[in-house]
Parts: C-alpha cells; sequence; structure tokens
C-alpha cells in the first residue's frame, strides 16, 4: 500500500510542475500553495483507499461468509437425503411389519403348550386310529378279539394240515393312544416324565373287566400300560422300550407293528443311563427287567419262567448325522427256569418232587439305520438285522423261545434267531407317501433235541406289505395297506395270511 501511494504522490508532483508555468507565481508563495495542495490530494487519497480497503475486507469477509453457507448448505443437503433415505426404509420395514401381522392375525392364536400344575408343566398328546381289515387265513380260523385279528402277529397263524381258509372281517380302535409329559424344574436339574397307554395291550374287555363289552354290543376294552418313566438328567429310570430296541427302523405302517417277525420289540422297566460322547455319537446303557420265555421239548405252550435272579444288561451306540441314523446295540442275559423231574414248571415244583435251577446264556447283537433319500428327509430307507442265542422273548413278540428245556439232560438247550426288517418311506407329495415292507426269522434249535420233540414249535416266517398314505390335513392321515405272511413249523406244517387293511388316524 505504501508503494502506490509513493506513485500517486510522484505523479502529482509532476502535474503541478507542469501546471506551475501558468500560473507564475512568485518562487516561495507557489512552493507553499503546491505543498498545501498536495497535502489536501494526498489526504483526500487516503481517505479513498481507506474507504477502498474497508470495502475489500467486507468483500472478503462476505466471501467467507458466503464459502460457509455454501458448506452448511451441501452437508444439510447430504444430510437430508440421508435422511430421506432412513425414512423410505423405516416406511418400507413398517409396510412388511404391518403385512407380516395383518397374516399372523388372520391365522388363529396356537393353543398354549401344556398347562401348569405348580412347578411342572403338563402336555397331553396321542392320536385316535380305526382299522378296518378283511383278513384270509389259509390253514383255519383265528378266534374274535384276540391279538391275531386286531393286527399282523406270525405265531398266530393257523398252521392245521388241511385246515380250510378262514375268511374274517373286523373293525377295531384298540389302538387309539393317549401320553402325557411331564416337565419340571428342581433346583437347577430337568426332570421330565413319560406316561403313555392304548387299548391294544389286553386282547378282551369281556375277558379283563367287569360286565365289560363285547363286538355284540359296547366294544369297551381295557386301558394298558405302555410306557411309564421318569427323566433326570441323564438316567431314565421306568417302562419304556428295551435299550436293545432301534425304534427309527419300524416302517409307517397300518399295522400295530408291521413286520413283526423281523424286528426286536419290548418295552420293560429299566434303569438306563445315556452319555453323548459327541454332537452326533450317544452310548446308553441299560439294567433290564429279566423274564425267561421256555419251552419244555415235545410241548408247545411258551412258559414264563419267573425265577430270573439276574437283570438283563443292554447298550446301544447311537450315531445320528445329516444323512442318516445309525445303531449298534447288545444284550447280555442269563436265561434261567425250575426244573422238577422231567418237567419244567412256572417256579412251582410238582408235588412230591424237587426242584433246581437250570440256566443257559444269551446274547445277542442287532445292527439298525435310517438312510435319508432327500436334504428333507421326507423319504428314507429303513432297516434292522439281529441275530443272538437265548433272546428269543426280545425278537418277532417272542416268536421263538429263549431256549428249551430237555428234560433227559436236564438242561436248556441253545436255540439261536436271525431276523431282519427293510422298508422303503417315499414322499410322492406332501401328503402323499408310499411305504414298503419286508421281514423274515429263522429259527435254529439244538441238534441234541429230535425233530419229533420240537415238531409243535416255529422254525421261520417272513411277510412283505405295501400301503398308500394321504394326509388331507396335516393332523389326519389315510391309509390303505396288503400284506402277505406267512409261517412255518419244524414239522414242516405252515399256515399264511392275506390282509387287506384301512386305517383312518387323527393326532392331537
Amino acid at each position: 500500500m505504501g508503494f502506490r501511494r509513493t506513485r500517486i504522490v510522484a505523479r502529482l508532483l509532476a502535474a503541478s510542475a507542469l501546471a506551475a508555468p501558468l500560473f507564475a507565481p512568485t518562487p516561495a508563495l507557489a512552493d507553499a500553495a503546491h505543498e498545501r495542495a498536495l497535502e489536501t490530494r494526498l489526504a483526500r487519497l487516503e481517505t479513498q483507499m481507506a474507504a477502498i480497503q474497508g470495502q475489500l475486507a467486507e468483500a472478503r469477509q462476505a466471501q467467507v461468509q458466503a464459502q460457509a453457507v455454501a458448506a452448511a448448505n451441501a452437508v444439510a443437503a447430504a444430510n437430508a437425503a440421508a435422511a430421506s433415505r432412513q425414512a423410505e426404509a423405516a416406511s418400507a420395514q413398517a409396510a412388511a411389519t404391518a403385512a407380516r401381522l395383518a397374516v399372523l392375525e388372520a391365522k388363529p392364536a396356537a393353543p398354549a403348550e401344556g398347562f401348569r400344575s405348580g412347578s411342572t408343566t403338563i402336555r397331553l398328546g396321542g392320536y385316535l386310529k380305526m382299522v378296518a381289515s378283511r383278513s384270509r387265513f389259509a390253514r383255519g380260523s383265528v378266534a374274535t378279539n384276540t391279538l391275531g385279528r386286531d393286527f399282523y402277529l406270525p405265531q398266530g397263524l393257523p398252521t392245521t394240515p388241511g385246515g380250510r381258509a378262514f375268511t374274517g372281517t373286523d373293525f377295531t380302535a384298540k389302538q387309539t393312544r393317549l401320553w402325557l409329559n411331564l416337565d419340571t424344574q428342581v433346583a437347577g436339574h430337568v426332570v421330565k416324565g413319560y406316561l403313555e397307554s392304548d387299548f391294544q395291550v389286553t386282547a378282551s374287555a369281556a375277558q379283563n373287566v367287569t360286565a365289560g363289552g363285547s363286538q355284540r354290543t359296547t366294544n369297551g376294552y381295557t386301558l394298558g400300560l405302555r410306557r411309564a418313566f421318569v427323566q433326570v438328567d441323564r438316567f431314565t429310570i421306568g417302562q419304556d422300550w428295551t435299550t436293545f430296541q432301534y425304534t427309527g427302523a419300524l416302517p409307517e405302517s397300518t399295522d400295530y407293528v408291521g413286520g413283526a417277525e423281523g424286528t426286536v420289540f419290548v418295552r420293560q422297566p429299566q434303569l438306563r443311563y445315556a452319555a453323548p460322547l459327541s454332537k452326533a455319537l450317544t452310548l446308553a446303557v441299560g439294567i433290564e427287567n429279566p423274564e425267561s420265555a421256555l419251552v419244555t421239548a415235545g410241548a408247545a405252550a411258551t412258559l414264563e419262567s419267573g425265577t430270573d435272579r439276574l437283570p438283563d444288561l443292554t447298550a446301544r451306540l447311537a450315531y445320528s448325522g445329516k444323512r442318516g441314523e445309525l445303531s449298534l446295540a447288545g444284550v447280555a442275559r442269563q436265561v434261567r427256569g425250575e426244573s422238577s423231574g422231567l418237567a419244567l414248571v412256572n417256579n412251582v415244583a410238582s408235588a412230591g418232587a424237587t426242584g433246581g435251577g437250570v440256566t443257559a446264556t444269551g446274547l445277542g447283537a442287532s445292527i439298525g439305520g435310517k438312510l435319508f433319500l432327500d436334504e428333507r428327509r421326507t423319504s428314507d430307507v429303513r432297516f434292522i438285522a439281529t441275530f443272538g442265542q437265548g433272546i428269543g422273548r426280545y425278537v418277532g413278540l417272542n416268536f421263538a423261545p429263549d431256549a428249551v428245556y430237555d428234560p433227559t439232560t436236564n438242561r436248556l438247550t441253545k436255540v439261536r434267531v436271525l431276523a431282519a426288517l427293510a422298508s422303503a418311506h417315499v414322499a410322492l407329495t406332501p401328503q402323499l407317501r408310499v411305504n414298503l415292507m419286508g421281514s423274515f426269522q429263522h429259527v435254529a434249535y439244538d441238534r441234541s433235541l429230535t425233530a419229533a420233540s420240537l415238531a409243535a414249535l416255529n422254525r421261520s416266517a417272513w411277510s412283505a406289505a405295501a400301503n398308500l398314505f394321504w394326509s388331507p390335513v396335516k393332523q389326519v392321515d389315510l391309509g390303505v395297506e396288503y400284506r402277505h405272511g406267512t409261517r412255518e413249523l419244524v414239522s414242516g406244517a405252515s399256515g399264511a395270511l392275506d390282509r387287506v387293511e384301512f386305517a383312518a388316524r387323527y393326532n392331537f
């Protein structure tokens, strides 16, 4: 700014020098006037320069303010855009929530899971089931209101040589099942209880209930115990499926069991401990109720010994993965009975005779599994194979005895069984599915016994079945099934069954 002032003063002096001759004052007066003029001009110029500087400062301040306002406007615009996007997302989420709420409100409210009694949660479940069947027995008749008429029982097939074929039609609701599931939290432990029953266990109400009904009138039947146990952490105490059994192999069937001769099938009191070895592997060991099923050579009736002293020992290793399940099981037991002279008695010695205990060893192994055919696990293949001696009561609903008493040697002779069951479960649609199944059992007796003394005992049985199930709604199953089964005795006599069956079940 000082440099510019000097230039202006120089120009004014030059202009004054040029104008001096025109006025031609005296030198002294001229110099004084000239200086006053210059000073006046300089004062005016300084005033103008100060004004210009003020204007320049105001301009710069205005520019800074304008830039600040522009930056603030940009930030506000960005914030406004972000707020707009958030508002749109919130609006979309609110619309989706409203849509889901509308769907939920359109559905009936889900019922509560059971009810409370003190600190225990109680849930009731089961199913109502009716079965209608038409059966043709090739070698003789089967009495009404017996298990062989209600479901496929291979040892119940008549084998009368030359016997006439018999056809019967039966309707029953005995397989209706009820269960209670109990759950209690006790001092940091999980205590669970389970009670299950149906009406199929007893053969006839007229035989088990005073003034009970019959097929002619009320069809009233006795409620029977199936399972009743308590679970505390890893322990199970009470009546349940034997640890030796793999229930996952049981096929979907209109029948009560389905392929009975080929599967392990026992419910009994026990103490079981289950320990997870990994996420997919579990080991269970059990101490179970002993009961020996014995036959005397030359007779056909199977007796419950009632003199057993050692519990049956069972174990099962179970694997469960994405592709399927696998079960390896074993049983070890002592088979025991009382002998008296030449007869085996049911825990009672014959008059005048002295009885003594006779024993044999029972050992068995079983492998079973389920292979899923699709990722949704709607279709699968199931199987179980069992082999052993002295385990007759565990397989095929006691198709074979545990042992045969030989009165000539006063000992229990070995009875070996081999059994297998396989089935395919194929879902055609979410509501329609097909099941195919086949099973067999073969019994081998000690060679020390004569064929004549074993003639009335079972040697083998097999069956095959196919069914179609339709579930018009989620909790209702309608099925129709055809089954063919045969039974053969050691004597060579045989019998067969052909059955067409319809079942309707409501699950709740």
